[in-house]
């Protein structure tokens, strides 16, 4: 990508629970063998949907944006951390997964790195205790502030936007809140983006079975006449 064009992102989400577990699992080829180590040892079925849902979502996003295959896309799995995109190709691409109960998602950009967060919006959670552990005082006291009818969502936009800070591990060119009724979703990019990044709603289909070779045929040996 040349210095003067168009810096941009898009946010694609998922909702793994809608997809039959035959359709997701269908794709767990498209991972690599440190991948499918992690896979196979996940014990609770919604974290293990949450990350092959994450991972083949992000190499279908980069897929989309760099021109390739998305079976081809190799990610160097960092366990503990976030993965990194494998092409020499395509240094300046960047893109971020997160998941929030049955939501996955995955931001992408070709010129940008980016740090991503979605959180599910429960309003049954105790915010006060949740914002007395995870924020500073002055991030609390402007939460006392807020509206009793936004107050739920604005703590959940504060969370996302703290986590998407720390995701991206750098200062923010350009912070962007995508939220929808059932989630909160803040995308901080390292760069200035030209346009506010789309939220495309995205589904699955399962993917044919490998085709098998077949079968060697023999030669009938020939008969004297």
């Amino acid at each position: 990508m040349t210095a003067d064009a168009p810096h941009r992102a898009s946010v694609w989400l998922l909702d793994a629970d809608a997809l039959a577990d035959e359709t997701l699992d269908s794709y767990a080829a498209w991972l690599d063998a440190s991948e499918r180590e992690r896979l196979v040892r996940f014990q609770r079925p919604a974290r293990r949907r949450q990350f092959l849902g994450g991972r083949v979502l992000a190499r279908l996003a980069l897929g989309h944006v760099l021109g390739a295959e998305p079976s081809a896309i190799r990610l160097l799995d960092r366990p503990g951390a976030a993965p990194l995109l494998a092409s020499p190709s395509a240094p300046a691409a960047g893109f971020s997964i997160s998941h929030s109960g049955r939501w996955v998602a995955c931001a992408v950009s070709g010129s940008s790195k980016l740090g991503l967060d979605i959180e599910r919006i429960d309003a049954s959670r105790d915010i006060d205790a949740l914002a007395a552990q995870a924020f500073d005082a002055d991030r609390q006291a402007w939460l006392t502030t807020r509206p009793a009818e936004t107050r739920v969502r604005d703590f959940y936009g504060l969370w996302s936007r703290a986590e998407a800070q720390f995701k991206l591990d750098m200062p923010a060119g350009s912070v962007f809140e995508l939220s929808t009724p059932e989630l909160a979703i803040v995308l901080c990019c390292g760069r200035m983006l030209d346009k506010p990044p789309a939220l495309e709603l995205r589904t699955l289909s399962a993917l044919p079975p490998p085709a098998c070779a077949p079968a060697p045929t023999r030669s009938r040996p020939k008969t004297s006449s």
